[in-house]
């Protein structure tokens, strides 16, 4: 008995103890624990999610999108979900458009979960409510005008923006996210519709660009055409506004690479195009005067261990105007022996080469101008002809812009407006001076020689019959490892129009053109031509001041009448070819066959081949006087009879 009132009494405290520690353990749970209890079974049946911000807009002109958020819906089906398949069925192929083998794929598979596509939010209500249909909002980065200006933009990849403008305004087009509370089910999933937004998601803001996307496209288009002309490994198009600083296009190819920013992160030597600040430098400081006598000899010149050699001058007696608009590197070089080299290099400087320009675009390099402490016996002739320095393309658009805009040189300016998400202006960026490096008589005078280079000179390729422009070409050897590569050439061309009141500065580089023709007159200066004809037919320029520098004289077309023509649009058909000389000279032009155009078409076409116009009556053309085909000179007027006009 002794021995069982003991085992009876050990099993009765083992489960009092037992049971206290059960209580105690309840107790603590319920009573201690009870807040961090609550919070994991609140865990357990809530999750959490952000709420992502809707990526402010990037805009261009007067507030056109180039790069846009759009929400989209993801439309997904969840198989095991769907009680009544015969109206779901029905409602997908109503409102998707999808097929009905892929509808029934989707519906009646195996699958847990299939993916439909995305959509527009318009499908989002139509289906709402459907059992087994899952309808999820997100945002989606759109380019309305697709790959126009994308190294421009830039990219969004997983939220954050890459290259361009995207990366540069990052954080002001981010937005700030919001945050959602969602229902799970006993397996961890959310439950369809049990959701409550905490905080709204706040959109991002808005930056403006000054681009101007008719000029994008055809600086664009006019770059890709010539580099698949010359099978050009790349090339470089800026347009500026000489005055304002503005960035009207810019576009960069590498190796097929269209969202390359080349014009800011790559320098290259300019070779001849360097040369405009060379005797703006001689100019300026009374070191020399345009009707100057250079002795070139037989065109080439040892100095310093170093042989310079001539291209296109066959004289041997040149003025510096002539050794400028000839390109002649002896000429040049030589003129340079009397600029000191400070004065050389601050003159550089003072154009903005060495240093950054302080665009608003990620990645942009100041080029290499080294100080005059750091170069070599043969440095002040190299950098008179371009070389032994290196700029970007966007630089060398700015240098000569100081030129085009009276000597001032202004900062580049991409960016007009900074906006919230409700386009309210934050911030304006004003057009900005930042010296005066030439003054106006020396910015003139440079001017004049340039005219000559497209009139007579190298850069004749970049004439146009209705304007003047003021230019310069240039063509130089690449180094790779210190060392030029034979064949290897950046072929670029730089100018302004119209001359004597520039509104635009266009810069055309080509790198490494193929098939025997690198010249930068030949090469790059054409490009320029064409993308000023293009800019002229599309009506996008200042019409009054372009009728006031136009070369056509008012008696044969008033002013009143060319602004009216301009103003309307126009197709352009293609230009005649140049005549050789053989055929009657330079001037010499075969008249266009117009007939058929309207009278307004063919008057432009006309004055595109330099040529004047009288008696252009109304309705289409039916022939000209001379006849299409007649080669005439540069400035002859040709008299149009149009079908409005009576017979005579």
């Amino acid at each position: 008995m002794h021995a069982y009132a003991w085992r009876r009494r050990a099993i009765l405290a083992a489960w009092l103890i037992g049971a206290v520690a059960v209580i105690a353990r309840a107790g603590q749970i319920q009573i201690v624990q009870a807040s961090t209890w609550e919070d994991i079974a609140v865990r357990q049946q809530e999750g959490a999610a952000t709420l992502p911000a809707p990526r402010g807009t990037v805009l261009v002109g007067n507030g056109v999108p180039l790069s846009v958020t759009r929400e989209r819906v993801r439309v997904s089906i969840a198989p095991r979900e769907v009680r009544d398949p015969v109206a779901v069925k029905q409602r997908l192929t109503d409102v998707l458009g999808i097929s009905s083998s892929r509808v029934e794929r989707l519906v009646s598979g195996e699958s847990v979960w299939n993916q439909v596509g995305l959509y527009s939010m318009a499908v989002r209500d139509s289906l709402m409510g459907l059992s087994g249909v899952h309808v999820q909002s997100l945002y989606q980065r759109y380019y309305p005008y697709g790959e126009i200006a994308r190294g421009v933009t830039g990219v969004v990849i997983d939220g954050e923006g890459r290259g361009g403008v995207e990366q540069q305004f990052n954080e002001h087009l981010s937005g700030t996210t919001g945050s959602q509370i969602f229902a799970r089910d006993a397996h961890g999933n959310p439950l369809p519709g049990q959701r409550v937004t905490v905080e709204e998601p706040r959109a991002g803001g808005e930056v403006l660009l000054t681009l101007d996307m008719e000029l994008q496209e055809i600086a664009q288009s006019a770059l890709l055409e010539a580099i698949d002309e010359h099978q050009a490994f790349g090339g470089d198009i800026l347009i500026t506004n000489p005055h304002t600083g503005e960035i009207k296009a810019l576009f960069s190819i590498r190796d097929k690479n269209i969202a390359a920013l080349s014009a800011i992160n790559a320098p290259f030597e300019p070779g001849s195009t360097l040369k405009v600040f060379t005797v703006a430098a001689l100019l300026e400081n009374g070191l020399a005067d345009l009707n100057d006598s250079i002795d070139i000899g037989n065109g080439r010149w040892t100095i310093n261990g170093r042989t310079l050699s001539d291209v296109h001058v066959e004289s041997d007696q040149v003025t510096l105007r002539e050794a400028f608009y000839e390109s002649s590197n002896v000429g040049i070089a030589k003129a340079a022996l009397v600029l000191p080299k400070g004065l050389h290099y601050q003159s550089l400087r003072d154009f903005g080469f060495g240093t950054r320009t302080g665009i608003k675009l990620p990645g942009e390099v100041e080029g290499v101008l080294r100080s005059p402490d750091r170069w070599s016996r043969q440095s002040p002739q190299s950098l008179a002809i371009g070389y032994e320095m290196s700029a970007t393309p966007l630089q060398m658009a700015m240098a000569y812009g100081a030129i085009a805009n009276g000597g001032i040189l202004m900062r580049p300016r991409l960016v007009r407006e900074i906006r919230d998400a409700n386009g309210r202006t934050l911030e304006r960026l004003e057009a900005q001076e930042i010296r005066r490096v030439v003054s106006p008589q020396t910015a003139t005078q440079v001017g004049s020689a340039m005219v000559d280079v497209v009139e007579t000179g190298t850069g004749g390729a970049a004439r146009i019959g209705s304007h003047q422009v003021a230019g310069k070409s240039g063509t130089a050897r690449f180094a790779t490892g210190g060392v030029y590569q034979s064949g290897d050439y950046s072929s670029s061309f730089i100018g302004y129009f119209p001359a004597d009141n520039p509104q635009l500065v266009i810069f055309v580089k080509l790198d490494r053109p193929e098939g025997g023709v690198y010249y930068g007159g030949a090469v790059a200066a054409p490009v320029t031509r064409s993308v000023m004809e293009a800019a002229l037919a599309a009506n996008i320029l200042d019409i009054e001041t372009l009728a006031e520098t136009a070369r056509e004289p008012p008696e044969v077309v008033s002013p009143e009448l060319y602004v009216e023509l301009l103003r309307e649009p126009y197709v352009p058909i293609p230009l005649s070819p140049e005549l050789p000389e053989s055929e009657g000279g330079v001037d010499a032009v075969a008249i266009p066959d117009v007939s058929g155009l309207p009278v307004r078409f063919a008057v432009r076409e006309l004055h595109k081949h330099g040529l004047r116009v009288t008696e252009m009556g109304t309705g289409d053309v039916v022939r000209t006087y001379p006849t299409a085909g007649s080669v005439v000179t540069r400035g002859e007027v040709v008299r149009l009879r149009s079908g409005g006009q009576d017979d005579e």
